[in-house]
């Protein structure tokens, strides 16, 4: 990749996302950490407006734009996979901001592009769930996005009702249903609940706090300390 190619990427990089860190810059752009230092120096004194320090991490700082970039045949031959994908299994609402997207993108590509794009031979068949985890999904999906607590009535895999309050903190997809990675106020302890086994999912007043031990993060973390079935 030549130099300013590389250049411009890390600028897309960086902007991104939150803040990214040099490992991960480097990893993506298949050079070392000391090349993603002198780039970003280099941007820096080229004037963008490129936050942060080495060892903590980089992100773009306000008022600075590239202009519309044009996706090559092969970003778009996975924008096209992607979306043909996700819908098979998302909720209705989102499916439909999905396609939404897809028919944006579709627009600007030049029609040689467009046909292949089109033509990619990867496809998804539909069998979304029924309607009341479709709905379920999209309340829950809501309610992460708004930090609210949900109450649910779940049916567990031995066939006893409950009701839990949850501070719902994603929506996890496994190839073959979804599940809401939460923290339990019940049981004091983060849970996976299966979103087909929600027979009724009501959206609380009552926003989730930032309490430590309690978030996104350190769910992800506790999924992953758990011991793998022999």
């Amino acid at each position: 990749m030549r130099r300013a190619d590389r250049l411009f990427h890390l600028v897309q990089l960086i902007r991104g996302r939150r803040l990214s860190t040099a490992e991960f810059l480097a990893k993506r752009l298949e050079v070392s950490e000391r090349t993603i230092y002198r780039d970003v120096a280099d941007l820096q004194h080229q004037g963008v407006p490129i936050e942060g320090e080495a060892g903590v991490g980089y992100r773009l700082g306000a008022g600075f734009d590239l202009p519309p970039l044009m996706f090559t045949q092969k970003e778009a031959n996975a924008l096209a996979a992607s979306v043909r994908l996700a819908q098979a299994w998302l909720d209705p609402a989102m499916a439909g901001d999905a396609e939404a997207a897809w028919s944006k993108i579709v627009s600007v590509l030049p029609p040689a592009e467009r046909a292949a794009a089109e033509g990619v031979p990867l496809y998804a068949v539909v069998i979304n769930p029924d309607e009341a985890t479709q709905l379920s999904l999209q309340l829950l999906r809501e309610a992460v996005h708004a930090r609210r607590k949900v109450e649910v009535r779940y049916l567990d895999g031995a066939g006893r009702e409950s009701r839990r309050v949850l501070w719902p903190l994603g929506c996890f997809y496994w190839g073959s249903v979804w599940t809401l990675g939460a923290w339990c106020e019940a049981r004091k302890d983060f849970r996976s609940f299966r979103v087909d086994r929600m027979s009724e999912v009501n959206v609380l007043d009552q926003r989730v706090g930032h309490e430590a031990g309690r978030t996104l993060a350190d769910y992800l973390r506790s999924v992953k300390s758990q011991p793998k079935p022999a």
